[in-house]
């Protein structure tokens, strides 16, 4: 999980500002702000989602920068404390919210920071996912750069060998391809995937809505994580502050329905 994630990374000194509190809008504000979410998705035609740790909080997996986050608790010299591991982590309300807005058209593409697996496994469209730091669950053949998705984490980072094969079949049915498989794990100092770059940097500057689920966006800053629903609209910057899970309760039922809860089936 995301403490095994933080020790397999390279040391590394400067993580950002840790331990910030969470802030929070008043009810009748944050009603209001909702609703101004709700009417920016909805009247947007090209909406554009960035996800960061925060939204899995609720799902066990820790953040890294929040008041209870990995590298705030190490600073502090503590523990964390977690309740999951990868493998048996669920999608949250606030990873469904984004299906059912992709489901019923008004998301056109999401942009995630997050390794845990979260998005693919709540059953967001890989074809509309960027996954800029890596998928603990991936593995990329080195030569034809097919991707395999397991059921439980490869077992390596840092874009390192699993120790297994590509199986894919050459053209005409010959003999398998056979490259090297790697994770797709960055650590501090690699190059961001050129696929999943080229498309989020497309589908975000062709947006007419970039919002930010998870992750506080904070000047001169990439963005820190937060278990909070601190999002920005495309044109007009608006910040809203409140607990990921009940916001996405609200949101998305007001554009289009009920979210749906999330649900092993076979595969999943």
């Amino acid at each position: 999980m995301s403490v095994n994630y933080a020790a397999g990374l390279s040391p590394y000194a400067d993580k950002g500002k840790c331990g910030l509190p969470e802030v929070f809008d008043p009810p009748e504000e944050l009603e209001r702000k909702v609703w101004e979410l709700a009417q920016l998705v909805w009247q947007s035609s090209n909406v554009v989602f960035h996800t960061g740790a925060g939204i899995s909080t609720a799902s066990g997996i820790p953040d890294f920068r929040g008041p209870h986050g990995v590298w705030t608790m190490e600073e502090q010299g503590l523990a964390p404390k977690f309740d999951t591991t990868f493998e048996n982590a669920r999608p949250t309300k606030t990873h469904m919210a984004l299906v059912q807005l992709e489901r019923v058209g008004l998301l056109r593409f999401l942009v995630s920071q997050n390794v845990d697996g979260l998005h693919v496994r709540s059953g967001f469209p890989r074809d509309k996912l960027a996954e800029l730091h890596g998928n603990m669950f991936v593995e990329e053949c080195v030569k034809c750069k097919t991707q395999y998705v397991r059921d439980t984490v490869v077992g390596s980072m840092g874009l390192k060998a699993t120790g297994r094969l590509c199986t894919v079949a050459k053209s005409r049915g010959l003999r398998a391809c056979r490259g090297e498989l790697r994770d797709t794990i960055l650590d501090w100092e690699d190059s961001l995937p050129d696929r999943d770059l080229t498309l989020a940097d497309e589908a975000s500057s062709n947006s007419t809505s970039a919002d930010g689920v998870g992750w506080l966006r904070r000047k001169g800053s990439g963005g820190q994580d937060s278990g909070q629903l601190g999002s920005w609209g495309k044109p007009a910057p608006r910040q809203r502050w409140a607990l990921c899970e009940p916001a996405s309760q609200g949101w998305p039922r007001r554009v289009s329905r009920a979210v749906k809860p999330w649900h092993l089936s076979k595969g999943g």
